[in-house]
Parts: C-alpha cells; sequence; structure tokens
C-alpha cells in the first residue's frame, strides 16, 4: 500500500496528463471536478491505492492545473487559503489580500521578460482572448474559477499589471456567508424565497464587495427543471443545475472584427427559452434590453451593477439604458425599471475587511421629481468597532413588508409579515 504522499503525486500525476491530452480553453472548473471524481474513482478501485480517500482531490486537481501553468512566485499565494487576492505591479511588486487587509509579498518575478511569459501563457490558453499593444487589457478565468485581469503597456507603467481574484473554494452555501455575518438567517431565508418565487434581483456594489459571490450561492436555489442562460466576460459563476447556457463576450480582434457584446448575447438570450437570464455585469446599452425583458416574462433575472446605494443602482441601470441609440423618454425607461426590478441589494466591504449585505430594498415608487423612491427591508446598522477593529453591528428589518410578497406565498413559501418585523 502506498503512503498518502505516494497517492497525491500520483492522482497529480493523472489529472496533468488528462488535462494535457485537453483544449486547455474548454477546461472549465466543472470539468476539473468531474476529472478530479474520475481519477479518485479509478485509483480508489486500485489496492495499491487505498489512501486516496483520504485526500482532498478537489485541492489536488487545483493544485494540479495552477502547476501546469507555471506560475512561478505565485504558486504559494495562489495556494494559500486565506489569500483571496493577488495584485502584480510589475515583475518586482506584489500584494495579497489576506481577511480583507493588504499586504505587501516578499517574492517577485526573476525580470519582467518572465512576468510577460505567465501573461503569455495565461492568454494562450483561453481562446478568444488577446493582449498586445492595440488591445492591452483583458480579462480571463483560470482553471480554478479564479479571475484574472491583465493590463500591460502602454496602457500601464513598469510592466505588466495581474489582478487575480481567487475563487474561495470556502463558500460553498448561503449559510457559509451567514456564518461569516454577511448577513442573518432571515435575510438568507428571504433571498432564497426570492430567487424560488422568480424575484427581479440586482446586486450592486463596489468591486470586490462580495455580491457576484453572494449571486452565486442564491443560483442554487433556482429548481433544476429551469433553463438558464449566462451572459459574462470570463466564465467566472458556477451552477448546479443541468440545464445552463453559457454565453461569452469577446474583443474585436486585430483587425477591428469579431466583437461580440453584451447586448448582442442578451437579444439572443431572449430566444433561448430561458427560465432565467442571468448578467454577470450591467455595464452599457444592455440594461435597456434588461429592463426589456424583466417587463415581459422574464421574471427572475438576476444581474450585478458596479454602485454604492440601491439609489444609485437604480439611478445607474436607468443612465446606462439611456446609451444607446434608441430614443426613448426616460420617464418610460423609469416606469419599467419600476414595474420590472423587485429588490436591490447592496453589498459593501467594511473598514476591517468583512463584506456584508447592508441593505435590501425594493423600488416602491417615483418621487415627485421623477426620482425613485427606495424602500430598505433589511439593513445593517453598524455600532462601532470592539478592541481587536472588526465593527459590531446588527442586521434589522425595517417593518417594510415586500408589495411581491403574495408571489412569494404562492410558491408555497410559508412567509408571513411577521417576517418582516424587528
Amino acid at each position: 500500500m502506498t503512503a498518502p504522499t505516494d497517492s497525491a503525486r500520483e492522482f497529480k500525476s493523472r489529472i496533468q496528463e488528462r488535462l494535457n491530452d485537453k483544449d486547455r480553453g474548454s477546461v472549465e472548473p466543472q470539468a476539473i471536478r468531474a476529472l478530479a471524481d474520475e481519477i479518485a474513482n479509478e485509483m480508489q478501485n486500485d489496492p495499491s491505492f487505498t489512501t486516496v480517500r483520504d485526500l482532498d482531490t478537489e485541492f489536488l486537481a487545483n493544485e494540479a492545473a495552477l502547476e501546469m501553468l507555471r506560475l512561478g512566485p505565485l504558486m504559494q499565494p495562489m495556494l494559500d487559503p486565506e489569500v483571496t487576492e493577488v495584485m502584480v505591479n510589475g515583475p518586482h511588486t506584489i500584494f495579497l489580500e489576506r481577511q480583507g487587509k493588504r499586504y505587501k509579498y516578499g517574492t517577485g518575478f526573476k525580470d519582467e521578460r518572465a512576468l510577460r511569459a505567465l501573461v503569455t501563457r495565461l492568454v494562450e490558453m483561453t481562446p478568444g482572448k488577446r493582449v498586445d499593444e492595440s488591445s492591452p487589457m483583458v480579462d480571463l478565468s483560470l482553471p480554478d474559477g479564479s479571475r484574472v485581469n491583465i493590463a500591460i503597456p502602454p496602457v500601464v507603467v513598469g510592466g505588466p499589471q495581474l489582478t487575480i481574484r481567487k475563487y474561495m473554494r470556502s463558500l460553498s452555501e448561503l449559510e457559509d456567508l451567514v456564518a461569516r455575518e454577511s448577513l442573518d438567517t432571515r435575510m438568507a431565508a428571504f433571498l432564497r424565497a426570492c430567487v424560488q418565487a422568480h424575484v427581479a434581483i440586482l446586486f450592486s456594489g463596489a468591486s470586490g464587495s462580495g455580491k457576484t459571490t453572494l449571486m452565486e450561492l442564491l443560483t442554487h436555489a433556482i429548481p433544476d427543471h429551469e433553463r438558464i442562460v449566462v451572459i459574462e466576460d470570463t466564465l467566472e459563476l458556477k451552477f448546479q443545475q443541468p440545464n445552463v447556457v453559457r454565453m461569452l463576450t469577446r474583443a474585436p480582434n486585430v483587425e477591428g472584427f469579431g466583437e461580440i457584446t453584451t447586448t448582442a448575447c442578451f437579444r439572443n438570450s431572449l430566444r433561448m427559452r430561458p427560465s432565467r437570464i442571468i448578467l454577470g455585469e450591467l455595464r452599457g446599452e444592455e440594461c435597456f434590453d434588461y429592463i426589456q425583458a424583466i417587463n415581459s416574462g422574464h421574471r427572475g433575472s438576476l444581474a450585478v451593477i458596479h454602485a454604492s446605494t440601491p439609489e444609485e443602482a437604480a439611478l445607474r441601470t436607468e443612465n446606462l439604458a439611456m446609451t444607446g441609440e434608441r430614443q426613448v423618454p426616460v420617464s418610460v425607461v423609469r416606469q419599467q425599471l419600476l414595474h420590472g426590478l423587485d429588490i436591490i441589494v447592496q453589498m459593501d466591504q467594511q473598514s476591517d475587511g468583512s463584506r456584508k449585505v447592508t441593505r435590501i430594498s425594493q423600488l416602491a415608487a417615483l418621487g415627485e421629481e421623477g426620482s425613485f423612491v427606495v424602500e430598505d427591508i433589511y439593513r445593517f446598522e453598524p455600532e462601532g468597532l470592539d478592541a481587536d477593529g472588526k465593527v459590531e453591528g446588527r442586521f434589522v428589518a425595517t417593518g417594510v413588508v415586500p408589495y411581491f410578497l403574495q408571489r412569494v406565498q404562492l410558491e408555497g413559501i410559508p412567509m408571513s409579515e411577521r417576517f418582516f418585523k424587528e
């Protein structure tokens, strides 16, 4: 019988051998997990490797995939479960985010040539992606699900810049966010009920606030019989449902052709019989199509937008919807957004690095000047810092009852008005 270390070595070797036979650009996190399960079953049936049951096969599979990319000095922080983000400011300066705080990392690349070689490997593994002087910025994803942004000169100074937002394996269920005090059990139950009842939700927050993670965990509440169409710039979101269509945007090629926009993907998605449409991020004229969709039977759609408050999220969605060539009165856009969008979930990163759902709000009406009247259903009320600098506070219900509560109840979810009383 082999030792656990030998089993781990053999397991990783088999993973890498089979990944070499695959198109690297087609290897998604789900595919690696499936491959890990397949190899683990093979080794489990081999008497020489009975210790495989004691291995963390998912971790080893991700480690094997990352090793194939030859990450150099980034390998250790990429395998450190406490590191959530890796920031490379040129070849000799690397910063890490750990528990919401950023620290300088002691090890850099040998020189700029070594860093550029890594950039080349990362881009080459993703079909349709490129980075050069004419297109110096690109987004892509790693085999373990981590997201990468790359910027090279002339748009940046001092060599290539990489920002890697790691996929956190420790967050697999909504209850994991409750345990981290990102929201409480009542808010989690409410949001899960909203997804089950096809409530249209917009997730708002700054970059790195946790809004995409929250949206992904909430998609677990979508029934398996539904057809989900997902539109993203990079393969980021992960789904457990069997009927999922992934659509990816694409930048134009060197000649300026071949661009695939979010708007084009969104319009096509409406012809794909979706039960849900999920948008990785609203950032342009596709907001108009999004508003049309949630007003024309495609309820339950989920989307992400960068904004600091629910009010700003609604206003920004309205403004982005007006950026296209359509000549639609702003009053019409506001009315449709009011009737189609049910709630806005605001995520914020606190001073101690923690991420919290600070507001769950509904668009209640239009004010006298045409602005949106936003009502908070739940909110986080900070109360100060403890001796360790941790933000203290409490999640409270405001007493506002969602106007769509009956829709939730008709789904068989036992949720009464008392659920929204403090």
